[in-house]
């Protein structure tokens, strides 16, 4: 009777070696987290408790990948108050070139970015927070700073040479129960790599989405808002099993307007000309960041680059291309010369794609009121849509009826303007201008005699640029403050129509006469003066 109770109490006693054991463990595990993420450890000292982690993770579960361990780890290091310190750099250089780590890392880090309440994040202009609310919320900020950080710096399957890295931190890779089911199953040994792989490819691409997709959910504190727009079109959207998926993401910050709107323009691109996004009000917002901080903005060359990119389609309406034409030559008049360098650049390419808007180029403004009359007579139906602005035109002649104000590219007016604008910089200050504009007194309806310019050579030039280029010129002939003949005013009367500065006949005998009296008057006293000094010596 005595044998059960003993094999019994055996069974109860290795239950609680087993049960003392893992809480020992559990213990020690959590221990090399807290030296691992704490800021006060030797750095030598985190990099030794992340290998000792490491290890556990690769042998736990005799060879398959210990996943607990592994969540359990980032998640200590996401919620750490220390920023994106050593650990987390050790283990971006050290351990995401392993597939298997990848894998984890992006199912960790979308069951984190779950958990994360952040609805707080929306009430940091809040001025009646506590302090523990603030605390709360800076936490919260830093975990969104490290997990984006991670997911960042996670390199893709494929590299750019088309080649993926299929190495595995642990002996049975991502399950072993797939390895066992594959390894039972007949078929040729050759071919089983390669589904392998495939299988594994689909499996990151979809991991990689989904990490993402939750994290674009958040509500990001602004600087990581813009990192990761500007980022996005690089290393998010060519990874994605369907980027179309972003397009809720990209539209709303698109349609933020200013410095975030020309940040997004580039993914927004790419998804309209590679992924069939319809997106009706594109060119009106475009329309609307032509203004003159966009070209003193961080990313204005790429965002030059795109806006060429986006009016090259020969499709465009006549009237958005003379309306971005319009804005842009107006725009002009105020931008810096490394501004004025990349409008020209884009008019060009605007001109020799659309020969329907040349007519900019010679629109005379200042017809005569017969002229304007006969002209209301053969297009009265244009005529009646704006009669407002007809009554100014026939009333002063020469009057711009481009309205700059307007937002709506259809509704500026710009088919009954022209490019004055332009001819204005033929006499700018800065010599590049003033040359550069003289491109667009070709002919570029003939396509075979012309070449599109590249905006990429302008987008990015600044005072120093130009500066710069004019020292390295050859200058064959240099301008000096000589005149071949004696010029008989201060200005010339072209550039004053209407006023004259010439002194009348009159004016010049009495002017000279009294000039005259005056220097015979100083002569004789400077004689008198001498001769006194002579006679007193």
């Amino acid at each position: 009777m005595q044998a059960p109770n003993s094999e019994e109490n055996l069974v109860e006693a290795l239950g609680e070696c087993g049960i003392r054991e893992l809480s020992n463990f559990d213990e020690f595990l959590k221990s090399l987290f807290a030296v691992a993420v704490s800021p006060e450890s030797d750095d030598t000292l985190r990099e030794v408790a992340l290998d000792g982690v490491m290890e556990f993770v690769k042998l736990g579960k005799g060879g398959k990948f210990q996943s607990m361990i592994y969540q359990r780890f980032l998640q200590a290091i996401v919620y750490s108050p220390s920023g994106i310190d050593v650990v987390v750099e050790t283990l971006v250089s050290n351990f995401f070139n392993y597939i298997d780590v990848r894998y984890f890392t992006y199912i960790t880090l979308e069951k984190l970015v779950r958990t994360l309440d952040s609805r707080d994040i929306k009430d940091t202009n809040n001025t009646h927070q506590d302090s523990e609310n603030k605390s709360k919320l800076s936490n919260l900020e830093f975990a969104i700073h490290k997990i984006h950080y991670i997911l960042s710096h996670i390199p893709p399957l494929e590299t750019k040479e088309g080649q993926s890295d299929y190495q595995m931190w642990s002996e049975l890779g991502l399950s072993s129960k797939e390895t066992d089911g594959k390894q039972s199953k007949e078929g040729d040994q050759e071919n089983r790599p390669k589904k392998s792989n495939s299988d594994i490819a689909k499996k990151m691409k979809l991991k990689f989405t989904k990490a993402w997709l939750s994290f674009l959910r958040l509500s990001l504190p602004l600087d990581v808002y813009k990192e990761v727009l500007v980022t996005l079109h690089q290393i998010v959207i060519p990874h994605l099993s369907s980027p179309i998926m972003l397009c809720d993401f990209l539209t709303r910050s698109y349609d933020v307007g200013g410095v975030t709107s020309v940040m997004a323009l580039s993914s927004l691109y790419i998804l309209m000309t590679q992924h069939g996004l319809e997106y009706p009000n594109f060119y009106e917002k475009l329309y609307a960041l032509l203004e003159p901080s966009i070209f003193m903005a961080k990313h204005r060359a790429k965002f030059f680059e795109l806006l060429d990119s986006c009016l090259k389609s020969p499709l465009l309406p006549a009237y958005l291309a003379a309306a971005f034409t319009k804005k842009l030559s107006r725009l002009s008049l105020v931008v810096p010369p490394s501004g004025a360098l990349v409008v020209i650049a884009i008019i060009h390419n605007l001109l020799r794609r659309h020969p329907s808007i040349n007519f900019l180029v010679q629109q005379q403004n200042d017809e005569t009121d017969g002229d304007s009359s006969r002209r209301e007579n053969e297009n009265s139906e244009s005529v009646k849509e704006s009669d407002a602005c007809t009554d100014i035109s026939t009333a002063k002649p020469g009057i711009d009826m481009f309205n700059s104000e307007e937002t709506n590219p259809a509704k500026s007016n710009a088919m009954r303007s022209s490019l004055w604008e332009i001819d204005t910089l033929r006499h700018h200050y800065c010599p590049a201008v003033s040359r550069f504009v003289a491109s667009l007194e070709n002919d570029l309806t003939v396509r075979a005699k012309t070449t599109e310019i590249t905006v990429k050579d302008f987008s990015s030039a600044s005072y120093a640029t130009i500066f710069r280029a004019e020292i390295g010129r050859r200058i064959k002939q240099v301008p000096l403050a000589f005149y071949k003949a004696s010029p008989a005013s201060l200005f010339s009367e072209s550039d004053f129509p209407g006023w004259s500065f010439k002194l009348d006949d009159s004016e010049n005998e009495e002017s000279g006469n009294g000039n005259n009296g005056l220097l015979t008057k100083s002569v004789e006293a400077d004689e008198k003066s001498t001769k006194r000094q002579r006679i007193e010596c």
